[in-house]
Order: structure tokens, then C-alpha cells, then sequence
């Protein structure tokens, strides 16, 4: 079983994500988290196959979060996918250059979210 942790500060985001990967014919368990600190505090204390994060939130944005995360090497070969709504030119860069691993843009496509992650989790740092 595939766990995966999503951090975004939107409920109804974490909410459609947890939905749609529990509804898929993989096998996922699903951690969400409210904010970049919780979600680091998950992290640590019960690393996932995958971080989903979300690149604008307040108080520390995902690509803090991320940078933070791959200074931890219980951490390091665990892959960090943004899943954010930051369409401009260069955001997809930026996450990558944060140490993101992917980059999914919102709204997610829910037929192709849960191959995607799967794609990501197979494809380990």
C-alpha cells in the first residue's frame, strides 16, 4: 500500500485529492496535512512514498517546505511532487529547482492524478 502525504493549507483540496486516490484501483493511505510545519512533522515521524505539496501557503510556502524536507535524509529518497494551481512561466522551474521531483498542476485531472502518483512513487529519488 502506496502512503501518501498531501500538504495544503485548502480542506477542500486535501479533501477531492484523499477522494480521488482512495477511489482509484491502487491501494493508497492517505495523510493530509494543514500546513508546511504539520507537514514536515508528519514526515519525520512516519515518512511516506510520496509528499504531494502545495506551493502557496501561508506562514511557510511549499518551496521552503521542500528545501527544509531534503535536508532531512530520512527523507532523501522520498519524492516531493508539487500539486499546485502557480501556472506562470517559470513556476514549474522554480519547484524543481526547490527539490521537487514533479510538478502537477491544479484543478487535477482526477482520472490521471492517481497514475501520476503512482508513476512518481515508482520512480524514487
Amino acid at each position: 500500500m502506496a502512503k501518501v502525504l498531501y500538504i495544503d493549507d485548502n480542506h477542500d483540496n486535501r479533501m477531492l485529492v484523499q477522494r480521488v486516490l482512495l477511489a482509484s484501483d491502487y491501494e493508497f493511505e492517505f495523510a493530509g496535512a494543514d500546513s508546511a510545519h504539520r507537514g514536515i512533522e508528519l514526515a519525520v515521524s512516519d515518512p511516506p512514498d510520496i509528499i504531494l505539496m502545495d506551493i502557496s501557503m501561508p506562514d511557510m510556502d511549499g518551496l521552503q517546505a521542500t528545501a527544509h524536507l531534503r535536508r532531512m535524509p530520512q527523507l532523501q529518497d522520498v519524492p516531493i511532487v508539487a500539486l499546485t494551481a502557480n501556472a506562470m512561466q517559470g513556476d514549474r522551474e522554480r519547484t524543481l529547482q526547490a527539490g521537487c521531483d514533479g510538478y502537477i498542476r491544479k484543478p487535477v485531472d482526477v482520472d490521471k492524478l492517481p497514475d501520476e502518483v503512482m508513476y512518481y512513487i515508482g520512480s524514487r529519488r
